[in-house]
């Protein structure tokens, strides 16, 4: 078997290496920026600095002018500097140790302040709480998508509320629906995972404090002379100096924990992206299944291509490309399980090369998702001819129990005409299926004396409102109402209250 042939790459060179499709196609800048190496970095001094703010508050020999220097590199424009970036890498050449390379790193920045950088903490006391606050913010952004994607859904519902369309149970057809009713159920499913994404993990995400190298804080305790108190102040004023947001007044912390963060948060993170992801899984099937019965089709812009060796096709790409990205979210939580369930003792480091993937992935994933709904959501075409036509080649079968009951009310035995409807249903269900002919349900009956007046010669005192029957909106229940209600009570309140970040978040779509 031959050697694998290959071009040594030019590393500068996009084309010659690997590059994720998430960043590539699917990703928003936002969430990018948000999980890229800059943005950690610059979290991470920025937990030095907070660190070292309050141990000089609280009269450690960290001077003023060590503080004033670190604040000054730290707090610059844009953070860590590219030159800053390639020091570090080059230190963990050699240290094989990524948070320590960057503490030399911030040390060569910062030469007076370097003593004391890093000053009784351990890695974790940086990573995992610069890793909650990206998960915090990175699902803010989650948040806001996920709003925007229900307020759009609940838009084209508002639109089509009042249109007539064949419902489905099993994927048989049921009673009708309508268009709008069924894209408020679309949003109502987002609503509840909203919900839950909201109410139990991001309204803030515990952050895990200063506790040392396995939890205990012994190395604090030690700095500030055995004072328990002084140790408490010490993780408050942390606290307080790292965020302006909050953190301080509000955080929520763990009250108990190893070397880092209980990993089973990361579960409860996955999960709730899994959740999101599981419904905009469903509402894109929904709209694929529709779209083959002709009945909606996503946007398909003018010089779009449905297939290379098809011309006439107009495939759904955005919703297959939304089914692709949430089922893949959808299979990252196991790694979150498993990570929580091989944290030995106080802490072991295979977690952190597995969730330096599943963490950003899943956001990135999920946001591109996201967008790409909100994208399908704003600019869903609507066939209302074919809508109609579908629907009533079945009414005729959905009416049954309505003239069964108008039979009734004329006389009838409820029972034998039961048993008439049954057998004229099931001859036409025959011709259906077994002819490949249109539905004539309606016109045996009508033609069957029984179903006629005694004036006309058949059985009934009166006469049967056929075309009354045959109208759809008898059969739609309380669609537009719900539909309505729905968007007045739990959308219009959320937009309200998300309107100017939608708006500064603009108009995001898919990026390919």
């Amino acid at each position: 078997m031959p050697f694998l042939s290959f071009h040594m790459p030019d590393p500068t060179n996009q084309y010659d290496t690997y590059t994720s499709p998430l960043a590539a196609r699917n990703a928003s800048p936002e969430m990018l920026s948000l999980w890229s190496p800059r943005h950690k970095f610059n979290t991470w001094r920025k937990i030095w600095l907070a660190v070292a703010e309050a141990q000089h508050e609280l009269g450690l020999p960290v001077s003023k002018e060590q503080v004033e220097e670190l604040r000054a590199v730290v707090n610059r424009p844009g953070g860590i500097t590219d030159e800053e970036m390639h020091a570090a890498e080059a230190y963990e050449r050699d240290l094989r140790h990524d948070v320590m390379a960057h503490v030399h790193a911030l040390g060569d920045s910062c030469p007076t302040a370097r003593p004391i950088i890093h000053l009784g903490m351990t890695s974790q006391d940086v990573v995992c709480n610069a890793d909650a606050r990206i998960i915090e913010d990175a699902g803010r952004l989650i948040q806001l998508k996920l709003v925007r994607s229900i307020s759009s859904l609940s838009g084209f519902g508002e639109n089509t509320r009042s249109i007539p369309t064949l419902g489905f149970t099993h994927y048989q057809p049921a009673q009708p629906v309508t268009v709008g009713r069924r894209a408020a159920n679309w949003a109502s499913d987002l609503h509840e995972a909203y919900i839950h994404f909201y109410n139990t993990h991001y309204e803030h995400v515990p952050i895990r404090g200063m506790r040392g190298a396995t939890g205990t804080q012994a190395s604090f305790l030690e700095l500030f002379g055995g004072d328990n108190e002084l140790v408490t102040q010490f993780e408050r004023r942390f606290f307080n100096n790292l965020d302006p947001r909050g953190y301080g007044n509000f955080v929520k912390t763990y009250d108990i924990t190893g070397q880092t963060y209980p990993r089973v948060s990361d579960t409860f993170t996955l999960a709730d992206l899994a959740s999101i992801s599981a419904v905009l899984h469903k509402i894109a099937t929904d709209i694929r299944l529709l779209s083959n019965r002709k009945e909606i089709d996503e946007p398909f812009e003018s010089k779009q291509i449905g297939s290379s060796a098809m011309p006439y096709k107009r495939n759904p790409m955005r919703c297959e490309r939304i089914c692709g990205l949430t089922r893949f979210v959808m299979n990252l939580v196991g790694n979150a399980y498993d990570t929580a369930a091989t944290q030995w003792l106080e802490r072991t480091l295979d977690d952190s090369s597995n969730r330096r993937l599943s963490l950003p992935e899943a956001f990135l994933a999920l946001d591109g998702s996201l967008d790409l709904m909100h994208n399908v959501a704003s600019g869903l075409v609507v066939h209302e001819a074919t809508i109609r036509k579908n629907l009533m080649a079945e009414l005729p079968f959905m009416a049954t129990e309505n003239i069964l009951m108008a039979c009734v009310k004329l006389g009838a035995d409820r029972q034998d005409y039961h048993e008439r409807i049954r057998l004229h249903a099931q001859e036409a269900g025959k011709r259906v299926k077994d002819q490949g002919l249109d539905n004539d349900l309606l016109a045996r009956l009508r033609a069957d004396p029984a179903f006629q007046s005694k004036k006309q010669g058949g059985l009934l005192d009166g006469e049967l409102d056929w075309d009354d029957m045959m109208n759809p909106m008898h059969y739609i229940g309380r669609s537009v109402e719900q539909t309505e209600r729905f968007i007045k009570e739990v959308v219009e309140p959320l937009r309200e209250q998300y309107a100017e970040a939608i708006e500064k978040l603009g108009d995001s779509g898919p990026r390919v």
